[in-house]
């Protein structure tokens, strides 16, 4: 069989065209899952001065929602037979029901109790994580049966971790958007005009940042680097709308989501359903599979474990990394939170850029397993160093933080995805099922409630250092201290206990290509 050069068959390279249907679904990931967590703080606690317990408990809650769903939509898409296979359906009414919920989850309005929000938070979130949840597992799993080939697999995550990049600097750029000047006084009424404003300030900054370029006028690029595509700041004494601006943010990323989903349902391909599934006839999937028995794989069992140990440790890096670089770094200024968070985004998108290749490299020299552990070496260094990174003084250091903690993290969630899928091969050849819907499930589910956990422990801490919203830059040092000591040490727990877990992995590339010839022994070649 022809062969390229990096030893991959030609029939088990994943087309193109189905990898940038892959990196497609990135858009749902974080927008559909993590910009929440963020822009909650900033409308909820922030703007209408909800207290961070009450939020974090929200999201616990959010989480727990996701667990059950998960568990369900794993299991019925592993249970489905249709002409479009077992995952297509889910992923298209999902991914375009998600695009056009998300504003919802910031459809309230100013002026409730701190008790009313919380259950406005939970009553919206009930109707959103199911639609995510119909279209996220399906979407894991068909990931995960794209190509047999242990090294495609990684080179398959690389590619979906590079476009991943895109919309996570519109996460961070969420900050910028919803804290600039055009919010002031606005309503719905206005928001074609401030829409227009902004449009404006754009082209211009853009202008002059090209003008910069040609004449190599760095005093001038600099300045332009301290307002985000020149949105400018609310003046002094002026507040910003900050909730209008998050609901006309995700009115624009939700409809990004709609056509994503469209497009992908057409790009993505199915590669086991006719043969494994529908020619085997492989008897249905039970429950009990999808929430317990899956655990009954100890490879698994190994790296699921370490990612939550990663996870949880890392959870709180979003959250106590804005207050920190909003509160510490930036005194409470948050318009140039905002500017500094986007550049963060930015910092974030090429280092991690820079990290997938890399460790992708080392992945191949090394084996998945220590490529996971220079991943992880790595990161604890990243995480001592914040305690220097986040600097009022330097405040562009904070932007190298976020690089460097995107570098790591980017190896660490492309290798962990080769590793899932390698796992699944591996379940196959001992149950002789395809059932990666009950493996994205399950470890959705326990990852997720372990998060959940960390999570609201984080926002439980924040509101017992002394924190309090309606100091601006004024808060109290102790609480500063404990932010700033927490966004570094806990993220180094978590990392060191992964690193512990990793070592129980058993899946090195020899055994897998020992699981390889066992299966396609048995059931020949998909």
């Amino acid at each position: 069989m022809s062969q390229p050069n990096n030893g991959t068959e030609l029939s088990d390279r994943i087309p193109l065209a189905q990898k940038f249907g892959m990196g497609l679904g990135s858009v749902h990931d974080m927008w559909g899952h993590w910009l929440y967590v963020g822009l909650a703080y900033q409308v909820f606690n922030i703007y209408l001065g909800v207290s961070p317990a009450w939020i974090g408990r929200a999201l616990l809650v959010k989480l727990c929602f996701e667990a059950v769903w998960d568990s369900v939509f794993g299991w019925w898409s592993d249970n489905t037979r249709t002409r479009y296979g077992r995952r297509r359906p889910f992923i298209l009414v999902g991914s375009v029901l998600a695009g056009l919920a998300l504003p919802l989850l910031f459809a309230a309005r100013p002026g409730w109790s701190e008790v009313t929000y919380f259950w406005f938070m939970v009553g919206t979130l009930a109707i959103f994580v199911p639609i995510m949840s119909c279209f996220y597992m399906p979407f894991q799993s068909i990931g995960a049966e794209l190509t047999p080939d242990y090294h495609e697999r990684t080179t398959l995550a690389a590619f979906r971790g590079v476009c991943q990049k895109l919309p996570e600097v519109a996460m961070f750029a969420a900050a910028a958007f919803t804290t600039a000047g055009v919010w002031v006084a606005s309503s719905w009424g206005d928001v074609p005009t401030r829409l227009t404003a902004l449009a404006q300030q754009t082209a211009s900054w853009f202008g002059n940042l090209f003008g910069g370029l040609f004449h190599l006028d760095f005093p001038r690029i600099g300045k332009l680097a301290q307002t985000l595509f020149g949105w400018l700041p609310p003046a002094a004494g002026e507040k910003t709308n900050i909730l209008l601006g998050a609901q006309v943010y995700t009115v624009l990323l939700g409809s990004i989501m709609v056509v994503a989903g469209i497009v992908m349902f057409f790009l993505l391909h199915e590669r086991y359903y006719e043969k494994l599934v529908v020619a085997r006839k492989q008897e249905r999937v039970s429950i009990l599979e999808t929430l317990i028995l899956a655990l009954k794989c100890r490879p698994f069992r190994a790296n699921l474990s370490m990612a939550i140990a990663y996870g949880a440790g890392t959870t709180l890096v979003g959250t106590f990394g804005y207050y920190a670089t909003v509160y510490y770094v930036c005194q409470g200024d948050l318009a140039a939170a905002g500017t500094w968070n986007f550049w963060m985004g930015l910092s974030g998108m090429f280092f991690g850029f820079l990290g997938i290749p890399v460790y992708a490299t080392l992945a191949r020299k090394l084996g998945k397993k220590h490529g996971m552990m220079a991943v992880q070496l790595s990161a604890m260094t990243v995480f001592v160093a914040t305690w220097w990174l986040y600097n009022p003084n330097i405040r562009w250091l904070q932007v190298l933080a976020s690089g460097l903690i995107a570098f790591t993290s980017a190896g660490f969630w492309m290798i962990y995805g080769s590793i899932s899928a390698d796992v699944m091969d591996y379940d196959e050849m001992e149950t002789g099922k395809r059932r990666e819907g009950a493996f994205s499930a399950c470890g959705s589910w326990i990852m997720k409630f372990g998060m959940a956990i960390a999570g609201w422990i984080t926002s439980e801490v924040l509101a017992r250092t002394g924190f309090n919203a309606s100091l601006g830059g004024n808060q109290n040092p102790d609480a500063i201290f404990t932010i700033r000591f927490l966004l570094a040490a806990v993220p180094i727990a978590g990392l060191v206990l992964a690193f512990i877990l990793l070592a129980r992995l058993g899946l090195t590339q020899e055994k897998m290509a020992e699981v390889r010839a066992t299966l396609e022994a048995r059931r020949g070649k998909a």
